[in-house]
């Protein structure tokens, strides 16, 4: 019995932050945004909306498409570095409630935007092992009130969304979710950090008055470790499965900045048709990010039942991880 990419979902909130926007809020420029990322616009959750709610609304999405009823789904993982709490209840425990689903396994994961990948993983495991036979997988992030829009470099990347798969069983290798490599490195851990409000800055006015419960990156430095990275795991999860990239049919890679994509795209030898690409209209959404630009390019039209699709992420911790599946939504 293998573990198969039932179906996809996704949500994003309504509102739109353009790039002319950010020109009115901080020291930047449509060209210099687009020039440096390739982002025009990014998706804002309103004052009323958390992260569960948008998990919500793509959950129900991807639980319908999957002709599975709400009480066959036996357990959640949702993804997230933005969660609805500081430490409790799992925004997979708020979702769970939404969708009328209890006493299942529920729980949260923090990979950044390694996320959904690492989810996968774990649905893999759930499946293949046994435990579990409908596991469904959630990638959201409201991740503006992280966002420091006083500093230009960083406020310009981030925008909200979600994203959510239900990973099933088959007996077919054909549908089946063939391979999942994750990794990290910790030594890397101030690339991409939230410096305050844990058990290391707990909150407090000073947290407050020096920023520090904003996101912080080093946004040269993450590029190189990331343009780096994200190759070489290709190359090994494609080499470890007997393959190329003429055998995969969508390079479905996090959608972080046009520049790292094009340059991994480059050095593996993708075709730009093959390139999943939805960061100008979306931005960064960290875990989300993958399952939308996924229901993205199904939604279009393009990404078919049968298509084998190649992930490929990098987030804070620094985390990554690629993943080689048949999309079996039929």
């Amino acid at each position: 019995m293998y573990a198969s990419f039932k179906s996809i979902g996704a949500y994003v909130p309504p509102q739109r932050l353009t790039n002319k926007d950010l020109e009115k809020m901080v020291d930047t420029s449509d060209e210099w945004i687009k020039q440096r990322t390739g982002i025009e616009e990014r998706r804002i959750a309103s004052k009323e909306q958390s992260t569960s709610d948008l998990a919500y609304e793509a959950a129900k999405v991807a639980i319908e498409r999957s002709g599975l009823a709400n009480e066959e789904i036996d357990a959640i993982v949702c993804a997230t570095i933005s969660p609805d709490y500081f430490c409790m209840p799992s925004t997979a425990c708020v979702v769970a409630d939404k969708l009328g689903i209890s006493h299942v396994t529920a729980f949260d994961i923090s990979a950044a935007c390694s996320g959904f990948v690492y989810a996968l993983n774990i649905a893999k495991a759930f499946v293949e092992s046994g435990i579990k036979k409908n596991v469904l997988i959630i990638g959201a992030e409201k991740l503006t009130p992280f966002v420091d829009y006083e500093e230009r470099t960083t406020c310009i990347l981030f925008g909200d969304g979600a994203g959510a798969a239900v990973i099933g069983t088959t007996d077919k290798k054909e549908e089946s979710v063939i391979d999942v490599h994750t990794s990290s490195d910790g030594s890397f851990q101030d690339f991409l950090i939230t410096p305050g409000c844990g058990s290391k800055n707990p909150c407090s006015q000073n947290v407050i008055d020096e920023r520090l419960h904003f996101m912080k990156m080093k946004g040269n430095e993450t590029f190189k470790v990331a343009v780096n990275t994200l190759t070489k795991d290709v190359k090994n999860i494609l080499e470890k499965n007997s393959m190329t990239s003429e055998d995969i049919d969508f390079f479905i890679p996090h959608q972080a900045n046009f520049r790292i994509i094009d340059a991994v795209g480059k050095k593996l030898s993708f075709p730009t048709e093959k390139v999943v690409l939805t960061v100008a209209k979306y931005g960064n959404t960290s875990a989300a990010s993958i399952p939308m630009a996924i229901n993205d390019w199904y939604e279009s039209g393009k990404l078919k039942s049968g298509d084998l699709m190649l992930l490929d992420t990098f987030g804070g911790g620094l985390t990554w991880g690629s993943s080689i599946s048949y999309f079996a939504q039929k």
